[in-house]
């Protein structure tokens, strides 16, 4: 027990040698604990400006996907009226929106942006994916926006791409 308080003693001296030095005393480090060819390349992170119009983006695909499901799609009086035939602007949407479901489209973006933005990182691409998996997700293609989705996340772990 003792030899390992002895221990703990030693290494804090080690880690910490310039506590007991007066303030203002410059200390060279005898040894780098990273040297350049250890450091790792920087990380694809959006800025903060970049991320707040990347929640805007996001918030508001996510908005108009619930505000079509919820007040266009499953609400029976609107539903109806634009299967019958209805020509407004809710309507015209509404078709495409189904047109758009029928196919997956919705996820087959969010997938294919996903991936080409975890080959090659943008901003562009993020905010795509994003978007398409916010409806996907809502609009029930869900699978697809879903891994979509998961690969956003994985392509904040990627290098970010070098400068031209």
């Amino acid at each position: 027990m003792r030899l390992i308080a002895v221990w703990i003693c030693v290494c804090a001296h080690e880690l910490m040698p310039a506590a007991r030095l007066p303030p203002g005393t410059v200390v060279e480090q005898t040894h780098a604990r990273h040297t350049a060819s250890r450091m790792q390349p920087a990380l694809f992170l959006p800025t903060a400006r970049q991320v707040n119009w990347l929640l805007l983006v996001a918030l508001l695909s996510l908005g108009e996907a619930l505000y079509l499901r919820s007040l266009a799609i499953e609400y029976a009086p609107v539903s109806l009226a634009c299967q019958a035939g209805l020509d407004t602007w809710l309507c015209a949407t509404f078709r495409l929106t189904i047109w758009l479901y029928n196919h997956s489209v919705f996820g087959w973006v969010a997938l294919g942006a996903a991936l080409i933005n975890l080959l090659r990182p943008t901003i562009l691409l993020v905010a795509v994916a994003l978007a398409a998996s916010a409806f996907g997700l809502v609009l029930h293609n869900a699978n697809l926006a879903g891994l979509a989705a998961a690969l956003l996340l994985l392509s904040l772990a990627r290098p970010a791409p070098a400068a031209l």
